[in-house]
C-alpha cells in the first residue's frame, strides 16, 4: 500500500490517498512554495525535484505499489494558450516512463480534458502506447466534479494502468453533486478565508451590481444571462436607441454572416450595416466608435469589447464552474450574492480540501495551488477502488 507522488503539487492527491489507506514512501515536485504546503499538511515524505530529467529505481524505496501523476496542465488546457510545443507536454511520457520504470502494480495520472482533444491528443496516445508496451492494461476515464461529491463541474481526465493480470471493470458509484450553499457555511473562524470587497467607487464594484446569480458581463450572445456592456453605461457610456439598435444588430449577424470557416462570429461589411439602416449609418457607426463600443477589423465593424464570460456571479443552488487559479479573482468569478471573489478556503472548500488543510505562501500562490490541484475527494475515490480491485 506504499506509493510515490509525482508533480505531487500541495498534496491534493495524497491527502485523498491516504484516506484511502495508503502510505506516502516520497513525494516529487518542482516548486518550493507547495513542497512547504506538503510538509505542513501532509508530511515530510516530499522532496524538491525536477523530474524532467526522470527518476532511478534506486531513488525510491522498494516495491512500490502504487505511483500516481499530477503532471503540469497548461499546455493542454482550454482555459490557456494551448501551446502545443510547451515543453511541459513532454511531462507526461516522463511520468509513465518513470511508471514503467519502477514496475508498480498500479500507474495513475491525472490531467485536463483538453489532452485528449485535437493535435494535442498525440501526447497522450504516446503515454497509452508506452504503458501497453510495458504490458500494462490501460483504461481512460473522464471524471466529472459532481459525481464524486464535489460542488464544482470540474472534468478531468484519469489514465489508470494495471499490471495485475486479471480484467477489471473500472466503475465507480456516483456520489451526490452538492451546491455551493452545502459548501460555503461556517466560515468566518477558518483559516485562508480573507474577504476583500470591491472598492465601492471602483469600475468592477459598478458592474459587478449589474450581475445577477447566473449572469455574466458578456457582449458577444444574447439571452438573459449575457450582460451587455451598454447595459451598464455609469461604466461603459451612454447608447442612443439607434445605437443600441445597431449593437443588437452586430451581436445577432456578425454569428450568423460567417466569412471565416473557424471560430464562431466574423466582423460585418459596413453595406450589411447600413442596408439593415436603410441608409447611410455612418454617424451611428462614427459615435459607436468614438465611444469604444465598435472597432474597425479589416476594414468591417466588430464590437468593441470582445467580453465572453468576465464577471461570473454564481449561483448558491448549483455547483460552481471549474475552480481554477484566478479563482480569487472577481474578475472571472463573483461570490453568489457579495460585491467579491471567493476566498482561498470557499475554493479550498469547492475542491473537497479539508478544513485543517493550511495554505501557505502568498494570496496568489495559494490560489494556484487549490486551482493546481487533484480534489481530494476524487483522489479517495480513486484510492478506494485501486485498494478493493488491486491490492486486496
Amino acid at each position: 500500500m506504499k506509493y510515490i507522488s509525482l508533480f505531487c503539487g500541495c498534496g491534493g492527491f495524497d491527502v485523498g490517498l491516504k484516506k484511502a489507506g495508503f502510505i506516502p514512501s516520497a513525494a516529487f515536485d518542482i516548486d518550493p512554495v507547495v513542497l512547504k504546503a506538503f510538509h505542513t499538511n501532509v508530511g515530510p515524505e516530499a522532496c524538491l525535484r525536477d523530474l524532467s530529467s526522470g527518476l532511478e529505481k534506486h531513488e525510491v524505496e522498494k516495491g512500490i505499489g502504487l505511483v500516481v501523476a499530477g503532471p503540469p496542465c497548461q499546455g493542454f488546457s482550454t482555459v490557456g494558450k494551448r501551446n502545443f510545443n510547451d515543453p511541459r507536454n513532454n511531462l507526461l511520457a516522463i511520468a509513465g516512463e518513470i511508471a514503467v520504470k519502477l514496475r508498480p502494480k498500479v500507474f495513475v495520472l491525472e490531467n485536463v480534458r483538453g489532452v485528449t482533444a485535437g493535435s494535442h491528443k498525440i501526447y497522450w496516445e504516446s503515454l497509452i502506447s508506452l504503458l501497453k508496451d510495458a504490458e500494462y492494461q490501460v483504461a481512460a476515464i473522464r471524471c466529472d466534479g459532481p459525481d464524486f461529491g464535489l460542488a464544482q463541474l470540474r472534468s478531468r481526465m484519469i489514465l489508470l494502468a494495471w499490471r495485475v493480470n486479471k480484467d477489471t471493470r473500472i466503475e465507480f458509484d456516483k456520489k451526490k453533486g452538492l451546491t455551493l450553499r452545502d459548501v460555503l457555511h461556517d466560515l468566518d473562524t477558518q483559516q485562508n478565508h480573507v474577504k476583500k470587497f470591491l472598492l465601492p467607487d471602483s469600475s468592477s464594484f459598478r458592474i459587478a451590481g449589474r450581475i445577477a446569480p447566473g449572469q455574466k458581463l458578456c457582449d458577444v450572445r444574447g439571452g438573459v444571462n449575457s450582460v451587455h456592456t451598454w447595459d451598464i453605461p455609469e461604466v461603459f457610456g451612454e447608447v442612443a436607441s439607434a445605437e443600441r439598435r445597431l449593437l443588437e444588430f452586430l451581436l445577432k449577424v456578425r454569428r450568423t454572416r460567417r466569412i471565416r470557416i473557424t471560430g464562431d462570429a466574423d466582423p460585418v461589411p459596413r453595406e450589411v450595416v447600413n442596408a439593415a439602416f436603410g441608409g447611410d449609418a455612418t454617424l451611428i457607426v462614427d459615435s459607436l466608435i468614438k465611444k469604444g463600443y465598435l472597432k474597425i477589423k479589416d476594414g468591417n465593424l466588430d464590437l468593441g469589447h470582445g467580453f465572453n464570460g468576465k464577471f461570473r456571479r454564481l449561483c448558491w443552488d448549483k455547483p460552481s464552474f471549474t475552480v481554477d487559479t484566478r479563482f480569487g479573482n472577481p474578475k472571472y468569478f463573483l461570490h453568489p450574492e457579495e460585491s467579491r471573489g471567493f476566498t482561498v478556503r470557499e475554493a479550498a472548500r469547492i475542491q473537497g480540501f479539508p478544513d485543517d488543510f493550511v495554505f501557505t505562501g502568498t494570496e496568489s500562490q495559494q490560489f494556484r495551488m487549490v486551482g493546481n490541484a487533484v480534489p481530494p475527494p476524487l483522489a479517495e475515490t480513486l484510492g478506494e477502488f485501486i485498494k478493493e480491485n488491486f491490492f486486496k
